[in-house]
């Protein structure tokens, strides 16, 4: 874009206030073309929406299952009572997990926190739902592209496990003979959902080779080794082509940012001029990534969590903020996207961000805490994962 000439007449204070005025003119302008791509998207929605209001009209249980479908995307546990109540679903392990397979209308990330949760009879729910898959004679990976199309797993490590666990034992009934026991096919499930993420990651530079891949698996057949052959084939298949990973929330980096811990809407402070920008946040990998829009290919900001402390902020017109700051008294090793899109270095002590109400900032506050605090060996998840594995590589 053609730069436009500088009036000699403005100080160097008054010259930067203008450069970021016309900065922020053109950001508004890529906004509003962006709101009239979405107004444009949603006029084709209510057109849709009109050419079945007759149809709605003349049937009422239509119009009750729209809305049900609407409270489940909000509140699954509302969602599923309000079907039952009004006789649209039978309150059966069954009927629920026929209804969340089919998925019409469904936000897959709640259906993801339905099938998760800890209570027996949601477990019973998820036992069902993997059994509605179809996996016979399919190769592992395509089996798992399948099973995380169906829903988007949820972040927790023992959601995950529950999930996993009930792929591999449906996998293995459906496939016997493939793999010695369900902990190899859980333990080789996991190691190419890593590698998906690797290969296809930008931020990971050292991709890792065939090679690689085959000697990270290595013993998990209860202590033998898998064939050569089927490692081969599941790298080639994650390299030429990534999971596709189920987007209810327009941001297209899940396969990149696999189960952030958080993520989300702030609002940040400037470094230089001292204005508040809103910023989507990815917290994951010991990382607080920032982005300009949701879409975004690439991050704006990236904030590595070392040597980092974390504080409630004291700005009284900004009473949900939060600040993260150098322990060392140096500056934070975090860097950024400067205008004409090179990668420079931050020069912050403090960033100051700010969420919409108290209970989002102390969420905030409670992850990256927990990021920072933990040790990347000792994350529950590895752990679960490092267990599983020496169970595969223990000979029976």
């Amino acid at each position: 874009m053609e730069t436009l000439p500088m009036p000699p007449e403005l100080t160097p204070e008054e010259q930067d206030l203008l450069t970021e005025v016309r900065r922020r003119k053109i950001e508004l302008i890529r906004e509003i073309q962006q709101l009239r791509e979405e107004m444009a998207e949603i006029t084709l929605e209510l057109d849709a929406l009109e050419s079945q209001s007759e149809t709605s009209i003349t049937n009422p249980k239509a119009k009750e299952m729209n809305l049900g479908r609407k409270k489940f995307n909000m509140d699954p546990k509302k969602g599923i009572e309000y079907l039952v109540e009004h006789g649209l679903l039978e309150h059966t392990t069954e009927d629920i997990a026929r209804f969340l397979k089919e998925g019409e209308g469904l936000n897959k990330t709640m259906i993801g926190e339905y099938l998760g949760d800890q209570k027996e009879f949601n477990q019973r729910v998820l036992h069902v739902f993997v059994e509605l898959h179809e996996f016979t004679d399919m190769l592992l990976v395509e089996a798992l592209r399948q099973f995380l199309w169906s829903f988007r797993l949820p972040g927790e490590a023992q959601k995950i496990d529950r999930m996993m666990e009930s792929f591999g034992q449906k996998y293995c009934k459906s496939n016997p003979g493939v793999f010695s026991s369900t902990d190899t096919c859980y333990v080789l499930s996991f190691a190419i959902i890593m590698l998906n993420t690797s290969l296809h990651n930008p931020s990971v530079k050292d991709k890792p080779t065939t090679d690689q891949f085959i000697n990270m698996n290595r013993g998990i057949n209860d202590g033998g080794d898998l064939p050569k052959e089927l490692l081969m084939s599941l790298y080639e298949s994650i390299k030429k082509e990534p999971f596709k990973i189920p987007e209810d929330d327009g941001n297209d980096l899940t396969h990149t940012f696999f189960n952030p811990d958080k993520e989300g809407w702030l609002l940040k402070q400037g470094g230089r001029h001292k204005n508040w920008r809103r910023r989507w946040f990815i917290l994951t990998a010991h990382c607080l990534y920032y982005f300009e829009y949701t879409t975004d290919k690439e991050p704006r900001g990236i904030i590595p969590l070392e040597n980092i402390g974390i504080r409630e902020g004291d700005d009284p017109k900004k009473p949900f903020c939060f600040e993260l700051f150098a322990i060392s008294g140096h500056y934070i090793k975090a860097c950024k996207l400067d205008s004409e899109g090179k990668v420079v270095e931050g020069k912050h002590q403090v960033y100051k961000m700010c969420a919409s109400t108290g209970e989002e900032r102390n969420e905030w506050l409670s992850c990256i805490r927990h990021s920072i605090g933990k040790d990347s060996d000792s994350q529950p998840f590895y752990d679960m994962l490092a267990a599983r594995k020496k169970k595969a590589t223990h000979k029976i």
